[in-house]
């Protein structure tokens, strides 16, 4: 099995680099976010004709999720069950014995702004929700761009950045909060303690790529079980050196 997750910054804007990719790699699941795209303008029909099932929800500006997948889920669910279902930030898709939910959590732009604190709120929400819906002893994966650099080595200058919306103790905490029901980061399975690995740089940092001046906030977490059976974790750089490439990279685990 083979699932990737990568924020596209605007599926339509990234179909150059998502349909080779699909091709070259063939993965069973492709979680995407940031797809900023009605649901009416989708491009589903460019990723049956590759012989994917599509799940999406969005809107024209901002946000928006989907998952591709060769196998059909017998269901699918967008948003939390209460209010705001905030449908276009979260899918969860169950394939037989196996749930994907595909998030696109708030950054939260400023530390003092509303903002993070509903960037907050909605981890918060997310943690109730996996608690009351779910168990830790099946098979769940967690993926998406989760806006979290959890440790110092997943940012490429953390004296200097702590206290982004994205690095600091309120953040930590929150995800350690929803790692402790059962969960765990695929690629720091792999890869404990080793930093300048990132799947985002910075359009507005020159030469970002070069330089490494990069943050690791694209996650895959799975249920323990799950996650010790993983082969490997990847951060697939040539998806950000592509022509007119998003910000985030691909990454991908396979089992």
């Amino acid at each position: 099995m083979k699932l990737a997750t990568y924020n596209v910054n605007s599926i339509r804007s990234r179909m150059h680099i998502v349909v080779p990719w699909l091709k070259a790699n063939s993965p069973d699941y492709f979680c995407m976010q940031e797809t900023k795209v009605a649901d009416a303008a989708f491009p589903a029909a460019e990723f049956e004709a590759l012989g994917y099932n599509v799940a999406f929800k969005g809107d024209k500006q901002y946000k928006g999720v989907a998952i591709v997948s060769k196998q059909k889920p017998q269901k699918v669910a967008y948003g939390f069950d209460g209010k705001p279902a905030d449908a276009d930030r979260m899918i969860i898709a169950t394939y037989d014995n196996l749930t994907i939910i595909n998030t696109y959590v708030p950054q939260g732009q400023e530390m003092e702004s509303e903002q993070f604190a509903y960037k907050l709120e909605w981890l918060a929400r997310f943690n109730k929700h996996l608690r009351k819906n779910f168990q830790p002893k099946n098979d769940i994966i967690w993926c998406g761009d989760l806006n979290i650099a959890p440790e110092p080595i997943d940012v490429h200058d953390p004296k200097r950045l702590l206290g982004h919306v994205c690095f600091n103790p309120e953040v930590w905490k929150a995800f350690e909060d929803i790692k402790a029901w059962g969960l765990t980061d695929v690629f720091r399975h792999h890869y404990p303690g080793v930093a300048d690995q990132y799947t985002f740089f910075d359009y507005r940092v020159k030469d970002s790529v070069k330089r490494k001046l990069g943050w690791r906030v694209d996650h895959i977490l799975a249920t323990k079980a799950l996650a010790a059976k993983s082969k490997s974790c990847t951060i697939d750089l040539e998806s950000r050196l592509a022509e007119k490439p998003s910000d985030h990279l691909i990454l991908y685990a396979q089992w």
